[in-house]
């Protein structure tokens, strides 16, 4: 448990953003939090699961965040200040596909789950074969406010004022700044996953539990459209060190040039190192980037992804 925490946030589920959710606990600006988070699933996938389990997922108890957090004083027009302290992974975790859900749903119909094992407290790269290693990198999958507008609104979609953004670099260090539209904020944050890759391919990362720490701020009065976020850092160090294999896309369609990226990089995977078609799917979620290489060439744009050598030693 956390020493340095003013709270504890645990057992406040809920699977929604709604202003009417009572608020598990009120703080004060610049207090820090300890949140207790569970995966994705809602702790439906175990370390016992296989792929048998997947078609019976249920999708009313997915992506629950923990809270809501109502902060003193906010208002909307505000901006919440959220800094991402630290995260304290589990070791367990899972990817799957989920059969009619991510970029190449129309090409991988069948479901398929990956349970992972990883030390939680060295954070080693988890094995995923005997040929791959995927590098770990902590964060928060879904981390939001409440929107103004009434009523139970989904937690899958992201919004202006943050939610499911599966954004990687939301990793300890960082800050991330979220507009305000309700009377005390109402802070909620979930979905925290071990490791992803920028476009969560998929539709899944390796989704763990894990407790998070956040501090969280004020600033009055100050417009925000959109969330935006600052890093410590480098945030690829963990990737790069051996350089990528990358594959493009190439077309007047941005979302028909990501399919076609991530395609050819699966066909490339399985041909030169063996994989089936589902096991590179996967890989490419939790490690691969995709990425707009070129948006002013009118008519076509180029979309590439980026997968790391070192997952393959």
């Amino acid at each position: 448990m956390c020493k340095n925490c003013d709270y504890t946030i645990h057992g406040h589920h809920h699977h929604g953003w709604d202003h009417s959710i009572p608020p598990a606990e009120t703080v004060a600006p610049g207090s820090r939090l300890h949140f207790q988070c569970l995966d994705s699933s809602g702790g439906q996938f175990t370390k016992d699961s296989t792929s048998a389990d997947v078609p019976s997922l249920d999708f009313g108890k997915i992506n629950p965040v923990t809270g809501p957090v109502y902060v003193d004083g906010a208002e909307p027009g505000d901006v919440l200040t959220i800094q991402i302290e630290a995260f304290h992974p589990s070791g367990f975790g899972w990817t799957a596909n989920i059969p009619g859900f991510g970029l190449l749903a129309d090409q991988f119909k069948d479901p398929h789950l990956k349970v992972w094992d990883y030390n939680p407290d060295t954070l080693d790269p988890a094995l995923f074969s005997d040929i791959a290693k995927v590098p770990l990198k902590p964060f928060a999958g879904t981390i939001g406010l409440a929107p103004a507008e009434p009523g139970l609104h989904s937690v899958v979609p992201p919004r202006r004022m943050g939610g499911n953004l599966d954004i990687r670099d939301l990793a300890a260090g960082t800050t991330l700044y979220l507009p305000v539209e309700v009377a005390g904020a109402l802070f909620s944050i979930g979905d925290t996953h071990a490791a992803q890759g920028d476009g969560e391919v998929c539709g899944t990362a390796i989704e763990s539990p894990m407790d998070v720490e956040v501090t969280l701020d004020l600033v009055k009065q100050e417009k925000l459209a959109f969330p935006r976020f600052t890093t410590p850092g480098p945030v690829t160090r963990h990737l790069d060190a051996k350089g990528y294999e990358v594959t493009t896309g190439i077309g007047p369609d941005m979302m028909s040039g990501a399919k076609d990226a991530v395609s050819a990089m699966v066909d490339l995977l399985c041909k030169d190192h063996g994989f089936s078609a589902e096991d590179a799917y996967l890989l490419c979620s939790v490690a691969g980037d995709l990425r707009i290489s070129e948006i002013v060439d009118m008519p076509n744009w180029v979309v590439s992804f980026y997968f790391p050598r070192i997952v393959l030693g």
